[in-house]
C-alpha cells in the first residue's frame, strides 16, 4: 500500500495556493460577496461561493469598488464577466431505465468521482486523491456522508476508492488539524460527525488491523480537535468550543468557530438572524452553523420551541450521537495504542471511553420514556425531542439491554412508517424531521437493533427502506438524498434546497442493506 498524498500535493499546487483555498469567499470578496448574495444573483445561495474567479480576488474586488456606483453598473453582468459558474459533470448523465438499481449505482460511481486538480478551483480545497461526491448541488466531498458511501464502495469491491478517500481525510487532518464539513474554504470553521475512526475500521476489516496503527496519528489529531480546551473547563467555566464539563465529566457538543452568516446560505441566515428579538446575531449564527456541523441541518431537534429555526439552540445541547461517535474514536484509539505497544495511552483512552459510555447512559437516557435524548446542559435537563439519534448507543453497543429494549419498542411503534424510519416525530417543515427518512439513520438503526438481537425489526426496517428506494428509482430513474417514508407516493421535502439526486450515501446504504438481506 503506497500512500504519497503529501508528495502529490506539492506537485498539484503550491503552499500559497493551498492557504488561499482555505480563505472563505465572504472574506476574500467582502462587500461584493454580500451584494451578490443579498441581491440575490443566484437562486441557490451555494452557487456563488462555488464559482471560479477569472482573475485574482484582489483584482475582482478592486474592479467592483471602481464600478459599483456607476449608473450603468449591473451586478449580474459583473459576476458573469469575472466569475465562471461551477461545473456539474453529472448534468449530461441520463439513466438507462433498462438497468437494475444495482447496475445504475455501479454506473454512477465514475460520474460522482472527482479527480485531483492541477490548480486551485475557487473555494474548492484540492485533495491529492480521487474522491466521491454526494451528487446534485454537492460538488465536493462531505465528511460524514463519505462513511456511508464507503459502505457501498466496499460492496462493489472499489477498494481503491476507499483507500483514496480515507487518505484524503488523513491529508485534511494533517494539513488543517481536523476534517472540515467539506473540502471548501467556507467549511473550514467546522467539522461534521466524526466518522473517521469508522472509515479506518472499515478499511482495517478489508486490509488487516495494521491499518489502525497506520492512521493512528490522524485519529489522535482528530481527537485533539474535538477535545480542545478540556484543560480550561471548570465548574464556573463549563463550556469551551466543543467540550462541556458536567459534574466532573467532559462531554462534547457541536460548534462552529465563525459566528457569521454561512457563505453558502448567506441570505437565508441574515433573514433568520433579523427575525430573532433580544438575541445577538453572533449567537444565532453560531447555533445555525453548529447545527450544520451535526449534519442535521435543520431539525426541530435543535429548536427550543420544536418548530421555528429562529429558536435554535444547538450549542446548549450535549448530543447523544456525537458522544457515541467519540466513544468509538476513543475505543479505536485504545486498540491502536495497544497494537502500537503504547500501554499507558491504551489504558488512558480505554478509561475515557468507559467514562463516556457511563455518562451517555446517565445524562442522555430517560428512564420514564425509555429512550435516549440529547441533554441540555444549560438547563440541566433532557431535551423532549425524540429522534433517531437514539439509535447510536445501540449501534456502538453502549446501551444496556433494557435500554436497547426501550429504543427498539419506540422505533417500532412510533418511528417506523411504510417507507422506513422517520427522523423525528415532529413535522416542522425542516428536512431532518418527519416525514423524511435518511439513509445513514436507517443503517445506524438497522445495525444497532441487530447488535441487540432485534433482527426481525431490523429486517422489516431494511426491507421497507430498500423497497422505497427501488420504487423511487423505478418511477424517476434516480436515487435521492432523502425519502418521504410516510406517503411513499410523494417526494421528500423541507430544507433550504430541492431534493438532490445522485446520491452517495443513499447508494451506499442501499447496497449494504441489500447485501445483508441476501446473507443466509
Amino acid at each position: 500500500m503506497i500512500r504519497i498524498y503529501a508528495t502529490l500535493l506539492i506537485t498539484f499546487f503550491s503552499l500559497s495556493n493551498f492557504l488561499l483555498a482555505q480563505t472563505s469567499p465572504d472574506v476574500l470578496y467582502g462587500e461584493l460577496f454580500e451584494a451578490v448574495q443579498l441581491a440575490p444573483v443566484f437562486k441557490d445561495s451555494k452557487t456563488f461561493p462555488d464559482c471560479i474567479p477569472k482573475q485574482s480576488p484582489k483584482e475582482i474586488l478592486d474592479a467592483y469598488l471602481q464600478q459599483k456606483d456607476q449608473a450603468s453598473f449591473n451586478i449580474i453582468d459583473f459576476v458573469d464577466e469575472y466569475f465562471e459558474l461551477p461545473a456539474n459533470p453529472a448534468s449530461g448523465f441520463q439513466t438507462d431505465t433498462s438497468n437494475t438499481i444495482d447496475e445504475h449505482i455501479e454506473e454512477l460511481w465514475p460520474i460522482l468521482t472527482r479527480e485531483p486538480q492541477s490548480e486551485t478551483q475557487g473555494s474548492l480545497i484540492n485533495l491529492p486523491n480521487p474522491y466521491v461526491v454526494p451528487g446534485g448541488r454537492f460538488r465536493e466531498i462531505y465528511y460524514w456522508d463519505s462513511y456511508f458511501t464507503l459502505l457501498g464502495l466496499a460492496e462493489d469491491n472499489r477498494i481503491d476508492l476507499i483507500e483514496n478517500m480515507v487518505d484524503n481525510f488523513a491529508f485534511l487532518i494533517d494539513e488543517l488539524g481536523f476534517i472540515p464539513n467539506g473540502n471548501r474554504a467556507y467549511y473550514t470553521s467546522r467539522s461534521q460527525p466524526p466518522f473517521f475512526s469508522l472509515m479506518v475500521r472499515l478499511l482495517a476489516d478489508i486490509q488487516g488491523d495494521s491499518i489502525l496503527v497506520w492512521y493512528l496519528p490522524q485519529m489522535e489529531k482528530e481527537y485533539e480537535f474535538w477535545m480542545d480546551g478540556t484543560d480550561q473547563l471548570s465548574e464556573t467555566d463549563s463550556a469551551y468550543r466543543r467540550v462541556v464539563y458536567v459534574d466532573g465529566i467532559v462531554l462534547n457538543r457541536y460548534w462552529d468557530d465563525r459566528p457569521v452568516p454561512r457563505p453558502e446560505a448567506y441570505k437565508e441566515d441574515v433573514e433568520v438572524a433579523e427575525s430573532v428579538p433580544n438575541i445577538s446575531e453572533e449567537v444565532v449564527y453560531r447555533n445555525i452553523r453548529a447545527a450544520c456541523e451535526s449534519g442535521w441541518d435543520f431539525s426541530s431537534r435543535w429548536f427550543r420551541d420544536a418548530q421555528n429555526l429562529n429558536t435554535i439552540r444547538t450549542t446548549d445541547l450535549i448530543p447523544v450521537d456525537l458522544n457515541s461517535l467519540l466513544y468509538h474514536l476513543e475505543t479505536t484509539l485504545s486498540e491502536a495504542y495497544a497494537r502500537n505497544n503504547q500501554p499507558e495511552q491504551q489504558q488512558k483512552l480505554e478509561k475515557q471511553a468507559k467514562m463516556r459510555a457511563k455518562a451517555i447512559r446517565k445524562y442522555c437516557w430517560n428512564p420514564r420514556q425509555k429512550f435516549f435524548y440529547d441533554y441540555d446542559f444549560v438547563l440541566g435537563e433532557l431535551s423532549d425531542q425524540r429522534t433517531l439519534a437514539a439509535a447510536y448507543p445501540l449501534f456502538f453497543k453502549i446501551a444496556r439491554l433494557r435500554e436497547a429494549r426501550g429504543v427498539a419498542r419506540a422505533l417500532e411503534q412510533d418511528f417506523l412508517l411504510p417507507g422506513g424510519l422517520r427522523t423525528t416525530l415532529n413535522n416542522s417543515g425542516q428536512q431532518w424531521d418527519a416525514t423524511n427518512g435518511w439513509a445513514p439513520l436507517q443503517w445506524i438503526a438497522v445495525k444497532g437493533l441487530t447488535n441487540y438481537g432485534y433482527t426481525k425489526l431490523a429486517e422489516e426496517i431494511s426491507n421497507r427502506w430498500v423497497e422505497n428506494n427501488i420504487r423511487v428509482y423505478e418511477n424517476t430513474g434516480k436515487l435521492v438524498e432523502k425519502y418521504n417514508v410516510q406517503d411513499i407516493t410523494l417526494e421528500a421535502g423541507g430544507g433550504e434546497y430541492p431534493v438532490q439526486d445522485g446520491f452517495g450515501w443513499s447508494n451506499g446504504v442501499y447496497l449494504k442493506l441489500e447485501a445483508i438481506s441476501d446473507e443466509p
